[in-house]
């Protein structure tokens, strides 16, 4: 099933502000909250649904991702990746919620009525680098991680400074009473679990390093200094979630053809001849090649277009051209015979510039563009 518009999911216009934003989700999850709906499937996906898309509009840089590209370019980054629970939720956005029930909007009871939010391994970071044609089409790549993973035969206790709440408190006295403060408990780190037993080879957080070998399906449409998240693929941290796996895209230059945006360019170079009399040409194409018609007296710096064999949009919808930039070569040495041929023409009115049919460059950008 197809996923809903964000704008629509938390009736906001494409152009309301942060705080707009802001406003809309807490409404949303207030009122789909699953303290107020408990065993009600429906209301947990719909609050599910509202903390996705806030969890892309509320960051500039996702939500400019997704207003260019839709849901495709933000798939994988955070929530929109899938995998998502509500701990994750609780966890991240329980602060705007204030003392809205309570003040126990978080993840995790832990101890003294509050929730303790669940932790999250740190994040994996790769660098891919794909042809034009794997760009173009889409690929499969699979690749080798060094990553840590949770050591198998490692025991855990309750941590004996906080007692499991994840929290220390510590009370001062002021000139306005006693203040209570909670700061996140430092010899377990907030997860409010210590390690008991840890064999060879295991670190003081109860992991140990892995090669992993992690499968990536590239979508069609990527581009250069795009970054895809794949949600749970990064390193792993006991007693929590899994970071992330971060695929920073890089291009590999082809020989001919070259990108803009959702077009692809390419250069075809031909004789003086072959322009006044016209001919037929094979150009290359990401995949294959064509046979183009080029019209007699065709002038340099000419576009032809060839529809839809350019970068199919990532957000499914459309497919760029490929631009067949026209350049007549004049040669720079001539034989005796040449020069004669071409000296016995010069005179001649068909050889002689003509300004009204010659196109200019704007008119030729204005015509690319329309």
């Amino acid at each position: 099933m197809s996923k809903r518009d964000y704008y629509e999911i938390l009736g906001v216009s494409k152009g309301a502000d942060e705080g707009e934003i802001k406003k809309a989700y807490r409404k949303l999850a207030i009122k789909f909250h699953p303290d107020k709906n408990p065993d009600d499937k429906s209301a947990e996906e719909k609050f599910k649904e509202a903390a996705e898309a806030y969890d892309v509009l509320s960051d500039p840089q996702k939500r400019s991702r997704y207003d260019q590209f839709g849901h495709a370019g933000v798939d994988g980054q955070g929530f929109g990746g899938g995998g998502m629970n509500m701990d994750d939720i609780f966890s991240q956005f329980g602060d705007i919620f204030g003392s809205a029930f309570g003040g126990a909007f978080g993840g995790g009871f832990g101890g003294g009525g509050r929730r303790r939010a669940r932790r999250k391994g740190s994040d994996l970071r790769v660098k891919m680098k794909l042809t034009l044609a794997e760009m173009v089409n889409g690929v499969e790549k699979k690749i080798k991680v060094n990553k840590s993973v949770v050591a198998k035969g490692v025991d855990f206790k309750t941590c004996t400074t906080c007692n499991g709440t994840g929290q220390t408190v510590r009370i001062t006295n002021t000139v306005l009473g006693q203040m209570q403060m909670a700061t996140t408990c430092g010899t377990c780190s907030g997860s409010g679990q210590i390690i008991g037993n840890r064999p060879p080879g295991v670190d003081a957080n109860g992991t140990k390093k892995k090669e992993t070998v992690i499968t990536i399906n590239i979508p069609p449409g990527v581009e250069e200094g795009m970054q895809l998240n794949m949600q749970g693929n990064g390193n792993e941290i006991p007693g929590g979630i899994p970071g992330d796996l971060l695929i920073q895209i890089e291009a590999i230059e082809h020989e001919e053809l070259e990108r803009h945006g959702s077009d692809i360019h390419f250069d075809l170079h031909i004789s003086f001849i072959d322009a006044a009399l016209g001919t037929s040409v094979e150009v290359p194409l990401v995949d294959g090649k064509a046979r183009i018609k080029i019209e007699p007296g065709t002038q340099s710096g000419k576009t032809l277009r060839l529809k839809g064999k350019g970068v199919p949009e990532i957000n499914g919808y459309g497919r760029g051209d490929q631009l067949i930039n026209i350049q007549v070569w004049t040669p720079n040495k001539l034989s005796k015979e040449e020069r004669s041929i071409l000296e016995s023409l010069k005179d001649s009115e068909n050889f002689k510039p003509n300004a009204k049919e010659a196109k200019g460059f704007f008119q030729r950008m204005k015509e690319h563009f329309s």
